[in-house]
């Protein structure tokens, strides 16, 4: 009733209402007689009115009856108990003594679910959990030990009391996690709270503290701990509290049925869809059970009988009417039992929810607070494992587990990248900081164990099969590194020579753990691969969408790790490979014209092409040649995706209404097409260049005809405009084309051309200049995009040297640079072209060597910097958002540190790439020089060099050799020490091109 509150408060009745209820809820807990009827006992019924109203627009009666402020704003209200009688006093009282806990187990039931509540309602949470938290109560922590992990009644003595108590472990446990999930850390009240109740749950030794400001409290926090007898896994027992077989709630239905001498039609009264509500069997309980209405099953069998048998209800002897009613006795006793034993089931549920809540809180909010996550969250993840396993588990209860156990396993991963709790010396070496904090070889080999036994329980679903998948794949990530993956290999070997001091410590002994435990995890799996594979399999080809995807990931992993093609050769046999071919070139559209059917499906395809690019690349030559014998080519050629997607314009995207879809089909199918196509385009090498009819030659060269919108697309776009998205796809496109298309004899595509405008865009371009045409780019971006760029030249690089060598072709000297956009005679590229190609080179191998060499000398002195200069070097990584303002300068010191070995790493990848390419323009030019003959004109006067028919004026020679000059000096200049590669075969063409090169000018 609106207005209720106001009105008591005018006439002057509240105060009396508040003491009446109090009263009233006070005498009914000191009654010693069960109230077996819950809508009689005056207790429950109070409680449920003051649960009922929490959410009704303030101030409402739960508001009145506990005495909040009504004065001015609820939210602000400073709940003193201990001074106003009111009903929560009573309440805490109750909680607190918890006498006669037989007959008052309702009472504490509802009481925890009232303050859980009023803790969960925006009005009333922060009173209530300020008074919980307060030193006066310890609400919090205060009956983990009372009633959290106290044994269960027996179902047998009494199932109502072990009921009540399963939620009453559920709403307490649900409590503790809104306190750690929601508890105002800033406030010692509370931040001692979510201590103690860590503390509590996970054992007090291995409690932290989370900042500097507040070590004075540990003390304090110990002491307080030490008063009483705190088990180190508390939160493992009250785990082991609700692990017990579910009652079976269709216990015996079918031998009544199949006993009954009538025709009752119990199936059809208890399936009825309208058998819920006013007029049906069902009715739900106050705590939102669904249970059988016992009076209403009664009488629908009575009528059930009486419309069947209308000549014995009337007529019948008193014996056959006898039978009846015992009969309907015998069911009503079922659906007592029913009763009970769902809410049993429910009551599990319940608690093991509350239990899940609390450590996922616990693992994902306050693991700062634990100074051994890494053990805390192992006990939990296999404790999970275990009982997700049991064969007492049921089906609802192994998803909880297995969510569990997924944010357990989510944070040991989270963890061993985080700054390193015991990086706290100005001395800790290199390999101590950088090595990531794992769990041992035998902790991770019980994961996996216990991990493949829950996936292969007997009661399973698809939904629970895909966050098991989820788990696996986790945990396989989770082994993949002993070292910060974010530390590049060659990093490491250089900052470890300063770590050996005579020892012999290399990444080959660092790594010989890591590839014990790949051993063994694939030994693990071996064991059960035929019952892991039938079950993954089976939901890659007949499971919904979402389950054929995370299934083709785990066979994807399972490839990855593969040891003596065991898994491939399983997947062969099984005819799995031919049928994920035929499955990506089924896919087709909607209506013609919309993208796929379901961004799912696209999900799947994505899928589907991951895995047959994982075999290409885990077997190398071996591995694509499997997939080209099975057609590879060929399905993906027919696959409808491709060519729709393929042959969409920029312009059609743009005018379309989800013009999104076209980047995540580039994303998601076209390019990892792509990636495929090159991987096949690996068995090319080994073919002679005269084997024109070369099966996989035509075959990729039949590809790219018949895609030939989706190439000239690619090889259209605007380089200096192109996302890394973009990029990638040009780089692949390039790279095919140089493999398969001087195969080629003509150029009807205008591929030619393409490749050797771009030649033209890209080799000009001037590495000086600051930007790249676009708007300003973060520091790693730009990396990103130098990096592709120069991948890019070397496609193209690489192309052009093997026209070179293997079809003469010659380049003139210079030449009028044309716009490759252009529909014009095909424009070839020029040395003079080449030679700034080499200057960007050159000056791109200086930066980068040197930004290597100063990046690896500061990461030397990392222990020296300020904490200004640490500040300076995460701002120029764009880290900002790793560190806050409260880290400490180790903190600081770890993060500058690993941001710069990322930096040195990409730029050793940029060296390595430089070195080829500048290799291959070297070559080319040498090749040209060594070639040309220098004659003197009719006069005498004027000499040129030639390439067959063809001559250059003297002048263009002079402007080639006085370009080149300068940078071949330059590249003679390339310490190996900073680029860390060897240059003596290098130096040595270097040479040979500059001494020709002037002679060129001398003559």
């Amino acid at each position: 009733m609106v207005g209720l509150v106001q009105l008591l408060l005018k006439s002057n009745a509240a105060s009396c209402l508040i003491e009446d209820y109090a009263a009233c809820l006070e005498l009914r807990s000191e009654e010693s007689q069960f109230i077996e009827n819950s809508s009689d006992d005056p207790g429950v019924l109070i409680l449920q009115l003051l649960i009922d109203n929490i959410s009704r627009p303030a101030p409402n009666v739960t508001h009145l009856l506990l005495k909040f402020d009504l004065d001015s704003n609820i939210e602000r209200t400073i709940l003193q108990p201990k001074f106003h009688y009111s009903c929560l006093k009573v309440i805490l009282e109750i909680l607190e003594k918890l006498l006669k806990r037989d007959v008052n187990a309702l009472l504490y039931e509802f009481g925890f679910q009232l303050l859980y509540e009023l803790c969960l309602d925006p009005l009333t949470c922060g009173p209530t959990m300020d008074l919980l938290s307060s030193k006066k109560y310890q609400f919090f922590v205060k009956h983990l030990d009372t009633i959290g992990v106290i044994p269960l009644p027996k179902r047998s003595s009494n199932q109502a009391l072990r009921i009540s108590s399963l939620h009453q472990r559920a709403w307490l446990l649900k409590l503790l996690a809104i306190e750690l999930h929601a508890g105002d850390m800033s406030s010692s009240s509370h931040r001692d709270s979510c201590q103690s109740i860590l503390a509590h749950l996970f054992g007090r030794d291995i409690i932290g503290i989370e900042t500097d400001e507040i070590i004075s409290h540990s003390l304090s926090l110990q002491e307080h701990a030490g008063t009483r007898s705190i088990s180190k896994s508390k939160v493992l027992e009250l785990l082991e509290v609700v692990q017990f077989r579910s009652p079976d709630t269709n216990m015996k239905l079918s031998q009544i049925i199949s006993t009954l001498k009538y025709d009752l039609r119990v199936e059809d009264i208890l399936g009825n869809p309208s058998s819920s509500g006013k007029g049906g069997v069902y009715y739900y309980s106050e705590r939102g059970d669904r249970l059988i209405d016992l009076p209403s099953f009664r009488d629908k069998l009575w009528q059930k009988f009486s419309s069947s048998n209308p000549q014995l209800s009337n007529f019948g002897s008193e014996v056959e009417v006898n039978d009846v009613k015992e009969t309907i006795q015998q069911l009503l006793r079922w659906g007592w039992k029913y009763n009970k034993n769902l809410e049993e089931q429910a009551a599990q549920l319940h608690m093991l929810t509350g239990w899940s809540q609390i450590v996922e809180v616990s693992a994902s909010r306050r693991t700062s607070l634990l100074e051994n996550q890494s053990e805390v969250l192992y006990q939990v993840l296999d404790a999970s494992l275990t009982a997700s396993a049991s064969p007492d588990c049921s089906l609802k209860m192994a998803f909880i587990l297995c969510q569990v156990a997924l944010t357990c396993m989510a944070k040991l991963r989270d963890e061993r990248f985080l700054c390193p709790s015991g990086f706290n010396s100005d001395g800790a070496a290199y390999l101590d900081v950088l090595m990531v904090k794992q769990l041992s070889n035998g902790a991770c080999h019980s994961i996996l164990f216990k991990l493949i036994l829950a996936i292969l329980r007997q009661e399973s679903s698809e939904a629970l099969r895909r966050r098991q998948y989820a788990l696996l794949l986790s945990y396989f990530q989770y082994c993949q590194h002993i070292l910060d993956p974010d530390v590049p290999k060659i990093v490491l070997q250089y900052l470890l020579l300063d770590e050996q001091d005579g020892e012999d410590l290399d990444l080959h002994k660092i790594n010989k753990e890591q590839v014990e435990l790949a051993r063994a995890n694939f030994a693990i799996l071996r064991k059960e691969a035929q019952s892991l594979l039938d079950l993954v399999i089976k939901d890659a080809t007949q499971g919904s969408e979402p389950g054929k995807t995370i299934s083709l990931y785990v066979l994807d992993a399972l490839i990855c790790m593969d040891h003596e093609r065991y898994f491939l050769s399983q997947l062969q046999s099984r005819g799995f490979l031919r049928s994920c071919l035929t499955s990506i070139s089924s896919v087709s559209f909607q209506d013609g014209g919309h993208f796929l059917d379901s961004l799912q499906r696209a999900c799947t395809l994505e899928a589907e092409l991951a895995l047959i690019l994982r075999i290409s690349h885990k077997y190398g030559k071996s591995g694509a040649q499997v997939l080209f014998s099975m057609g590879a080519l060929e399905h993906i050629a027919s696959c409808k995706a491709v060519n729709f997607l393929g042959s969409l314009r920029r312009v059609d995207t743009k005018l379309r209404k989800d013009a999104a879809v076209d980047f995540d089909g580039q994303r998601m199918i076209i390019t990892p097409v792509l990636r495929l196509v090159f991987s096949l385009t690996s068995l090319i090498d080994t073919s002679e260049f005269l084997e024109v009819k070369n099966k996989i030659v035509r075959e990729v060269i039949d590809f790219v005809k018949g895609h030939q919108s989706l190439f000239d697309k690619v090889l259209r776009k605007d380089i200096s405009e192109a996302d890394e998205l973009a990029m990638e796809q040009i780089n692949l496109v390039v790279g095919i084309l140089s493999k398969v298309w001087p195969y080629e004899e003509s150029d009807d595509c205008g591929f030619v051309q393409g490749l050797f405008g771009m030649m033209h865009a890209l080799f000009s371009f001037d590495m000086e200049t600051p930007s790249y045409g676009q708007s300003v780019r973060s520091q790693e971006n730009q990396r990103k995009l130098e990096l592709n760029r120069f991948r890019l030249c070397f496609s193209l690089s690489s192309y052009l040297y093997f026209l070179i060598r293997k079809k003469s072709l010659r380049l003139q000297i210079s030449d009028a640079v044309s716009d490759y956009h252009a529909s014009v005679q095909i424009q070839q590229p020029t040395l003079i072209l080449l030679g700034s190609l080499l200057n960007s080179v050159t000056i791109a191998l200086e930066g980068a060597a040197e930004e290597k060499s100063r990046l690896l000398n500061r990461i030397q002195d990392i222990n020296e910097l300020s904490r200004q200069e640490v500040d300076e070097i995460i701002n120029m990584c764009a880290r900002r958002d790793c560190v806050s303002s409260s880290d400490n300068i180790q903190k600081r010191r770890y993060v500058a540190m690993v941001e710069m070995c990322q930096v040195v790493g990409n730029r050793d990848q940029l060296i390595t790439l430089l070195l080829p390419v500048a290799e291959q323009v070297l070559n080319i030019i040498l090749i040209h020089l060594q070639d040309s003959s220098v004659t003197p004109d009719a006069s005498g006067a004027v000499r040129k060099i030639t390439y067959g028919s063809r001559a250059e004026p003297e002048e263009d020679i002079s402007l080639l050799s006085g370009k080149l000059l300068p940078t071949l000096e330059r590249l003679e200049l390339l310490s190996e020490d900073k680029v860390s590669h060897n240059l003596k075969v290098f130096r040595r063409l270097v040479t040979s091109l500059k001494e020709m090169t002037i002679q060129k000018l001398a003559s």
